[in-house]
Parts: structure tokens; C-alpha cells; sequence
């Protein structure tokens, strides 16, 4: 098999997906490695996580820095310095620059909890019930300047039950998500899947 792609995971929180695909990495066959995780907060659990599994981590909160783009061009930076060929955004909880992602353009991912275009943004499960649904789910796709707007690489669909409330729902759609974005890395890693053959 040809060389593994290094990635690198960034995550605001318990990084749930960055475990997931942590977890899916450690296959001989698994086209992509771990390199690096990168959080925006330092008290990210999931950097506690990384750690345990020897994985280096970096701390870039937006605050330490004069504005968005300067934040931006330091995670740049770390990226490089680990030689990272892909970035995947697992519930990083903030916003890239239009410079940052015109840089990963075709090499940075993200995982997004609805259907897009359905529910961009937040709070994706209590709409999906508010707009009574009957299939809710998840998409990975490449970033782009637009939130949640980059071309799709993949999506599962997940049933809404009678009874659901936000969190069951959301409960059932994580579930798909670990399942989701090992696949669509790996997709994407072995060259299966590329952004240039989504654009319109």
C-alpha cells in the first residue's frame, strides 16, 4: 500500500469523531495516520484523550491572538510543522478564515450533525424535530469559506422515532458519525474521493 496520509483532527470538545477516527487509523490497511490534534480551547477533552494515545497535541485559543486570520496562520503553521496532508474538523466549534481554507482547499473535512444542505449550523437536532422530520443524520464534507457548504463525501441517514427528544436523537446520529467519517477519511486519504471531481 502506498504511504499512509497524515492527518490531523481538530476538535473544541470531547472529540468523540477525532476518537472514532483515532481508533479506525490503528487498521494496517487504514490509508491515513494521526498525527496531531489541534484544539481551540485548552480544556478540550479530547485532548486528554490524544495524549493517552501519544498523539501530539497544540492549543491555539482565538483569544491568545490579535484577530481570526492570526489564529488562523498559527494553526497553519502547526499544521506544516507536522507535515499534515489532510485536517479534519471534528466539532471544532469555530469558524476558519477564508485564507485558511482557500489554503486546504481539497484537503480539509468536516462533519456536520443533519443532512445538509438541511440544518446548517447549530442546534441541528431540536430543528430537525421542530420541522417534524422523519429523517434526520449526518454528512461529511470538504470546508469551504461558506459554513457547512463544501462539496459531500458521504451521509448516513438516521430514522427520527416517535418520542425522540434532542438528545436521543442526537445520541442515535453520533453512533452514525463514528461510523461516517473513518469511511469518508479513507475515501478521501486512498484518493477514492476527490474534491476536484464534486465541484458543479
Amino acid at each position: 500500500m502506498s504511504e499512509k496520509k497524515r492527518v490531523a483532527v481538530l476538535i473544541s470538545g470531547r472529540g468523540s469523531n477525532m476518537s472514532a477516527l483515532v481508533e479506525a487509523a490503528r487498521a494496517s490497511e487504514f490509508p491515513a495516520e494521526i498525527v496531531g490534534v489541534i484544539a481551540n480551547k485548552a480544556s478540550a477533552e479530547g485532548l486528554v484523550f490524544a495524549g493517552q494515545n501519544n498523539i501530539p497535541t497544540a492549543v491555539f485559543a482565538l483569544k491568545d491572538y490579535a484577530d481570526k486570520a492570526a489564529a488562523d496562520a498559527a494553526i497553519d503553521g502547526q499544521l506544516r510543522a507536522w507535515e499534515v496532508d489532510i485536517v479534519c474538523l471534528a466539532g471544532f466549534m469555530r469558524l476558519l478564515s477564508a485564507e485558511f481554507c482557500a489554503k486546504w482547499e481539497g484537503k480539509a473535512l468536516n462533519i456536520h450533525p443533519s443532512l445538509l444542505p438541511a440544518f446548517k449550523g447549530l442546534d441541528t437536532h431540536a430543528r430537525a424535530l421542530d420541522d417534524d422530520v422523519s429523517e434526520h443524520g449526518c454528512t461529511v464534507h470538504f470546508v469551504t469559506a461558506d459554513m457547512d457548504d463544501g462539496p459531500i463525501i458521504g451521509q448516513v441517514t438516521v430514522p427520527v422515532e416517535f418520542g425522540d427528544t434532542p438528545g436521543l436523537l442526537a445520541a442515535r446520529v453520533l453512533k452514525a458519525e463514528h461510523k461516517l467519517y473513518p469511511w469518508a477519511l479513507a475515501q478521501v486519504a486512498s484518493g477514492a474521493i476527490r474534491f476536484e471531481d464534486l465541484q458543479d
